[in-house]
């Protein structure tokens, strides 16, 4: 191992890691690795990691709840006093722009999670109390244990698994958190790590409530999401990684919530391309580019039905793509898997409209690509031509009729998001509820007249679907109080005393839940005794 390899936090201590090697991240804008070492952990460390997170646990549940808010908003103070430095580490890693990406939308994003999961903590939202006063019986959810976090490439801050979602919803939960690094970006992690740990001081909970370890071996991160001292897993990454570690965490009876892949389907009918060109060609460009393509709910695919509209539609997006200045992608891998997915649909019989899928030598990018087929090739091969091309490519599907396009959305995966664009003026209505009724059970969430690449954190939003998109189509890795219910246990009390209650289940419940299920109807707690 490097002498100068950076130390893993493990236990309340920044220590020399137990390691079997040990890595560096790229610079993607030029291809060449960035200076620190970091460790590749061996199960030793993992070991200690879940022996500290256990102890760790057991005294969160102990702790009045304020305890864990105040981390989380001293956490996102922090975050904001340290924003200069984060937004350098994340560029010289990722290649995403310092402004306005990094330092002005996802950073603020990441630190309003951490206050919203601040406030889910006290008003104890995602609790979701039960009350049946005549069986005597009263349920609500409760922390679960230590939580593993696997956390993605694309968003080294609001998804990073020591600082974004599922970090904040794990820690609201009252579980302590064991973060994985994504290894494109450690030393932001690291960052982001120091400033948890300074909070996790400063607010008086267990020095293992925050624990961070950068890479392991296949095996071991197996291992790490099976054992019996794991609650939980959050990982969000590529499909086959994920189901590796499903697998395992199956095995072993394990809970584990996947974010994995999609394509986010795009269909728009002629009558809405008759109406207004111009402007969906703006939005599907805008979405389609806008970080180099690299966000899980990026229009991979756009169904259209042949005819005039679509044609000119296909050549004023085809002149897009071919004039826009290719953008960085996050990393080495990133740009191998891009090219790789483009040569799959080719060669599966997509046509090439734009770029050509080939890498850059000297920079990690591979120039704007588009491709086509028929709706009748995709529904002879409808697996392949849904290969996620992860990056600045969209395949488009031409479909001969309505009918046709229905039959490609029946035949789609499981996706986040999918999108409907008619016309304002109601008059392809039929055709919007046909494709509609198609659409609606194979994704997470349906939109109208929009593009899917924004995900706003509401509590009305759900970032999550059917498989693959996720591993669960009943959770949401976006959106508090609903996220938080991933990381925690539903609890029943039977017949248990007035004042042996938790504080949620009391009558009264002069501090707990803001709305709770009565005897068969919600409703809204009195706070103000």
């Amino acid at each position: 191992m490097n002498s100068e390899t950076q130390p893993v936090l493990i236990d309340g201590q920044w220590r020399e890691a137990s390691a079997t090697g040990s890595f560096q991240a790229t610079n993607p804008n030029t291809r060449e690795q960035l200076p620190p070492h970091f460790p590749v952990s061996s199960w030793q460390d993992c070991d200690a990691a879940l022996a500290a997170a256990s102890a760790a646990a057991v005294e969160l549940r102990k702790l009045p709840r304020q305890k864990i808010a105040n981390f989380l908003l001293a956490f996102a103070d922090n975050l904001q006093s340290a924003a200069d430095a984060l937004v350098e580490a994340a560029y010289a890693e990722t290649g995403l722009a310092k402004s306005p990406r990094l330092a002005d939308v996802e950073l603020p994003r990441t630190v309003n999670q951490l206050k919203l999961a601040a406030a889910a903590v006290v008003n104890g939202d995602w609790v979701s109390p039960v009350i049946d006063t005549k069986a005597g019986i009263r349920s609500c959810y409760e922390s679960l244990g230590p939580v593993c976090v696997f956390g993605p490439n694309n968003f080294p801050f609001a998804f990073n698994s020591v600082a974004g979602g599922d970090f904040a919803a794990a820690i609201a939960a009252g579980n302590p958190v064991i973060a994985k690094a994504n290894t494109s970006h450690p030393e932001t992690t690291r960052l982001l790590a120091e400033q948890a740990f300074a909070a996790v001081e400063s607010s008086g909970l267990p020095a293992a409530t925050v624990q961070l370890i950068y890479r392991t071996s296949h095996d071991d991160g197996a291992r790490l999401v099976a054992d019996p001292r794991n609650g939980a897993t959050g990982y969000t990454g590529s499909r086959r990684a994920g189901l590796a570690l499903k697998a395992a965490a199956d095995a072993a009876g394990k809970p584990i919530y996947l974010e994995l892949s999609s394509v986010n389907p795009v269909v728009i009918t002629p009558a809405a391309l008759k109406e207004r060109p111009e402007d969906i060609v703006n939005e599907f460009v805008t979405s389609a580019l806008m970080g180099t393509g690299q966000f899980c709910t990026n229009p991979g695919m756009v169904v259209l039905v042949a005819g005039a509209e679509s044609e000119a539609f296909v050549n004023a997006v085809r002149e897009r793509f071919s004039t826009a200045p290719a953008g960085t992608l996050l990393s080495p891998a990133v740009a191998d898997s891009l090219s790789s997915s483009v040569k799959t649909l080719i060669e599966a019989g997509a046509e090439r409209l734009a770029g050509d899928g080939s890498s850059e030598p000297n920079r990690c990018a591979v120039s704007n690509t588009l491709l086509q087929c028929s709706g009748q090739q995709f529904l002879q091969d409808p697996e392949t031509f849904q290969t996620e091309a992860f990056g600045n490519a969209s395949l488009f599907v031409v479909a001969d009729d309505l009918d046709q396009a229905a039959k490609v959305i029946d035949s789609l995966e499981g996706n986040l998001t999918g999108c409907l664009y008619t016309a304002t003026d109601g008059s392809d209505e039929a055709a919007y509820e046909q494709l509609a009724f198609a659409m609606t059970p194979r994704v997470g969430r349906l939109l109208n007249d929009k593009m899917p690449t924004g995900v706003a954190v509401s509590a009305a939003m759900n970032h999550g679907g059917p498989y693959p998109a996720t591993g669960h189509p009943g959770f949401t890795a976006v959106g508090i109080p609903t996220s938080i219910s991933r990381f925690a246990k539903l609890t029943s009390y039977d017949n248990v005393r007035a004042d042996r209650l938790p504080c949620w289940l009391a009558d009264k419940n002069p501090t707990g839940s803001t709305w709770r299920y009565i005897d068969g109807r919600w409703t809204q707690a009195d706070v103000s005794n």
